[in-house]
């Protein structure tokens, strides 16, 4: 088993659970991690034998046009995305944060994790 990982892609979207946040957007953050047997990618060194990270940030940006209230949902469209290209990952795991959420006060980002 191995694991590929996308770290800190940036995004400028329009979620939220406010109509204001979804009207006038915030840069998010997510990482991926998918989980899988890469032994055969390592022997042949093809791509077609792994999972091509750039159809993760493909992926990724689909979901993130696509307004949202929350960030888990965001989260779990992203894995199922990815589940939908790549079915036999043995596990995803995506965080998605979102940079100084309307808490009240001060935070520089609130961050939710789903694994799959």
């Amino acid at each position: 088993m191995g694991t590929i990982a996308l770290e800190g892609l940036e995004f400028f979207s329009y979620h939220g659970f406010y109509d204001e946040e979804q009207k006038i957007g915030n840069k998010y953050s997510v990482d991926i991690i998918v989980t899988a047997d890469f032994s055969e990618a390592a022997r042949r060194d093809r791509l077609s034998a792994t999972v091509n990270y750039e159809d993760l940030y493909r992926i990724t940006l689909g979901v993130m046009k696509q307004p949202a209230r929350l960030l888990e949902h965001i989260a779990h469209q992203i894995i199922q995305e990815i589940r939908t290209s790549y079915p036999d990952l043995e596990a995803v795991e995506v965080s998605v944060s979102k940079f100084n959420p309307p808490i009240g006060g001060v935070c520089h980002r609130a961050k939710i994790t789903l694994k799959e």
